[in-house]
């Protein structure tokens, strides 16, 4: 099982001198991705917690971090792609493909969030049919030298789309989603899936094994597909009853992790984005930045 790192986008550790100098050290110490993700608004009420109050836009992090590093891959869990033309998109993604020299990987999923899609001027309804048509108009888009697509949500005339991924025929597409429909639609059409926070680490073998059977019952092979779980930690003291899975000291969590990749998970990503300690914008930036740094470094790969 590879082991990523969620990239400082979020909060108080936020900012381009901690995306440089952890991606950096990311990249040293063997990390083999770096990741984002995406929030266009945050409630008045905080109601969805201090991680949502202040999130960067993970497409110019990732351009940022291409340029900051050499090795490691970068991708996004998720952009909720019903919020972008699927033509803008297809331009961000063959761009920061190329900047990046290939190490792309794209995270993409349907939203959920009603002020998100009121704000964006979109319909809440028929997500599943939209992403699936929007995949096949990036596959368009990427594919051919001159696209035209006419489909029930999307409309391409007939032109020119360039430059194309440097990955082909495209970036790895990983679908995010929990309810059942979504996760079959990731093991249809996509390279794989990528858990949410809101996933229980202690069952994600069970949608897991929804996605490898939709794999299966589509004709294609589900050992072929990748499983990246958002490793949501929270460092704290061991010994805690009734602790939930990726809290405590960090033995408890190296076994936490092994126990994520018995259940058919292909990568994990640590992921501090998600403790308000580090990622609250009311927290001290250099206590955020410590935390965070001794994460890095004792979950590192060769640490396990």
């Amino acid at each position: 099982m590879l082991i990523g790192f969620g990239a400082p986008i979020s909060g108080a550790w936020a900012g381009p001198a901690n995306l440089r100098r952890i991606g950096r050290r990311a990249e040293e110490l063997g990390y083999s991705s770096l990741w984002t993700m995406s929030r266009l608004l945050s409630p008045e009420d905080n109601s969805m917690g201090e991680q949502y109050r202040e999130v960067r836009d993970p497409v110019v992090a990732l351009a940022y971090l291409a340029g900051q590093t050499e090795r490691i891959r970068l991708g996004v869990a998720v952009l909720n792609a019903p919020f972008f033309a699927p033509v803008l998109l297809a331009k961000q993604v063959a761009s920061l493909d190329e900047v990046s020299g290939g190490r792309l990987d794209l995270g993409l999923g349907a939203g959920w969030s009603d002020d998100e899609y009121a704000a964006v001027g979109l319909p809440k309804n028929h997500r599943g049919r939209r992403i699936e048509e929007y995949l096949r108009v990036l596959d368009v888009l990427f594919a051919d030298d001159v696209v035209e697509y006419s489909g029930e949500f999307y409309h391409v005339p007939r032109s020119r789309a360039d430059p194309k991924p440097v990955q082909r025929p495209r970036p790895p597409i990983l679908l995010g989603g929990t309810a059942a429909p979504a996760l079959r639609r990731a093991g249809r059409v996509a390279e794989g899936w990528v858990s949410s926070s809101r996933v229980d680490p202690a069952t994600i073998g069970t949608s897991i094994d929804v996605v490898r059977g939709a794999a299966a019952e589509a004709g294609r092979d589900p050992n072929s597909l990748r499983f990246v779980c958002r490793g949501v930690v929270r460092l704290g003291p061991g010994g805690v009853s009734n602790r939930r899975p990726l809290t405590g000291d960090f033995a408890e969590i190296r076994a936490d992790l092994r126990e994520l990749e018995r259940q058919g998970v292909t990568e994990v990503f640590v992921d501090l984005n998600f403790d308000p300690e580090v990622s609250s914008p009311d927290a001290d930036p250099a206590t955020a930045l410590s935390r965070a740094e001794e994460v890095l470094e004792a979950l590192a790969p060769a640490n396990r």
